[in-house]
């Protein structure tokens, strides 16, 4: 698992000890950014089941002005600062150890442009999530997007009222599904129609 592009590129980046995570293919992960583009860079990024930080890492070396990552595993929080520090990024970084759940519950929470959902598997977990976020559409600026990673026998509809899914992408066993908020900002021309080229 590595730094793909930007300024850390080619970093390798340890692995949580154990199987309590699942970190995004080196394959998916490229796809993801290459959807993203030039829209990541000065975006504040939140990654609420951090694991080893490659997303929120990614982010940060095309660009991210900031990521904050949360996760309730020990070894997660040390993998995490471990790959941060190699790349150079603590001073980018906020890495807060505990429930992701709680953490949305909290009553002040900043705005973030760029969420990513990517909990363990097959547990109902990220259909949690996804609607946690939901419930609290100040989250998520007017042009930022959520993006969901699980695997395709995961997926499910699930009812939300500030979001709507606008793009799925599959490669293997990996899935990503795209959010963005339902305003009056999402109508016409928005930021998604550019990363997704429509």
């Amino acid at each position: 698992m590595r730094i793909i592009a930007g300024s850390a590129k080619g970093r390798r980046l340890a692995d949580v000890p154990g199987a309590s995570t699942r970190p995004i293919t080196d394959r998916a992960k490229e796809a993801l950014f290459s959807i993203l583009h030039d829209w990541i860079p000065n975006r504040r990024v939140l990654d609420l089941f951090g694991g080893t930080g490659a997303v929120g890492l990614e982010a940060l070396s095309r660009g991210a002005a900031h990521v904050t990552f949360i996760d309730a595993h020990p070894k997660a929080i040390q993998t995490i600062r471990q790959n941060g520090a190699l790349c150079q990024f603590t001073h980018r970084m906020e890495v807060i150890q505990g429930d992701s759940f709680r953490f949305l519950q909290r009553e002040a929470i900043p705005a973030f442009d760029f969420v990513f959902i990517a909990p363990p598997q097959y547990q109902g977990l990220w259909q949690k999530a996804l609607q946690a976020v939901d419930e609290r559409p100040g989250l998520l600026e007017a042009d930022g997007l959520v993006v969901v990673q699980l695997d395709p026998q995961e997926d499910t509809e699930i009812p939300l009222a500030h979001m709507i899914r606008f793009d799925t992408r599959r490669y293997g066993r990996v899935q990503l599904c795209f959010y963005e908020a339902l305003s009056p900002s999402a109508e016409g021309s928005t930021d998604q129609d550019q990363i997704t080229g429509t």
